[in-house]
């Protein structure tokens, strides 16, 4: 069961898929309209998820259900997954490569490979204040409240540490 993704409650269990690319504007509605029509049927165990969906920054997809109406089971976690590799396919893009950090700069978002991470701290090119799209947000209310969200208060923070 579809449900506006501003009107699902704090505590929604929220998945977190960072786009490799910015989406140009018509691609962004046509998977709009494939979420809405998976969210709409998504079901774990015969029980319909209250479920939804955002894109955001261009770069972001969001995927959330209030646990509270019914909990995402393995097998749909799995329908989830398998839906989302099916737009990977048809929009050309990559949703499940965590290799790859994004950071808020000026109004761009900028991709770095993980690899890249401490060198950029060394160079000052990253900052303990540098903004972090933080993939690893659990709820739909940090995701309101604290994204993205200071480097040095994510997992990033150790990089910082011996400046």
């Amino acid at each position: 069961m579809y449900v506006p993704f501003e009107q699902l409650p704090p505590y929604s269990r929220i998945w977190v898929y960072q786009i490799n690319r910015p989406l140009a504007p018509e691609e962004e509605a046509e998977m709009n309209q494939r979420l809405q029509d998976f969210v709409t049927e998504w079901s774990s165990h015969g029980r319909d998820l209250q479920a939804s969906f955002s894109i955001k920054e261009h770069h972001f997809l969001f995927l959330a259900t209030n646990e509270q109406v019914a909990s995402a089971s393995g097998c749909s976690i799995d329908k989830s997954v398998a839906f989302l590799r099916q737009l990977e396919q048809e929009f050309n893009v990559q949703l499940f490569d965590r290799t790859k950090l994004a950071f808020r700069e000026q109004d761009q978002v900028r991709t770095v490979p993980m690899s890249e991470v401490k060198a950029l701290v060394t160079a000052g090119a990253l900052s303990p204040d540098s903004l972090y799209f933080d993939t690893l947000v659990p709820t739909v209310g940090e995701l309101q409240n604290q994204w993205p969200k200071p480097a040095k208060d994510t997992w990033l923070a150790r990089y910082f540490q011996s400046q």
